[in-house]
């Protein structure tokens, strides 16, 4: 359930750059998840549905890239990408370890349609 507050961050976001921007809509939406993170793709895509009904961002399309998690080791500072969970320094097996990539959350960019995009040239 905690998606839909970062959903509702991620709209508001992309409606204020797109109203900025003087867009008549806005087509896209490019986030960042790192693997860490606890975002669900598929209930972001629900909020998003829902909560962009009769906006500037009805029927923008979600696109959502994950980050893979990457580690470094405190001993050693030898830096590892991991695949599920949390695991110790494959050099050294130590656990001393920090997470520097992975646990991103972000709205990366938008496209949008304005007035001068949607008018056909003569």
């Amino acid at each position: 359930m905690h998606e839909l507050p970062v959903t509702e961050s991620i709209f508001d976001i992309a409606k204020r750059y797109g109203q900025q921007a003087n867009a008549n809509r806005i087509t896209d939406v490019y986030i960042v998840i790192g693997q860490l993170s606890s975002i669900v793709d598929d209930s972001v895509q629900f909020y998003w549905d829902i909560i962009t009904r009769d906006t500037i961002c009805d029927g923008a399309a979600l696109h959502f890239e994950r980050i893979p998690a990457r580690l470094l080791c405190l001993d050693c500072n030898h830096t590892y990408t991991i695949s599920q969970e949390l695991t110790p320094c494959p050099q050294c097996e130590s656990i001393r370890i920090k997470v520097i990539a992975g646990e991103e959350f972000r709205l990366d960019s938008i496209e949008i349609e304005t007035e001068e995009s949607t008018i056909p040239d003569h």
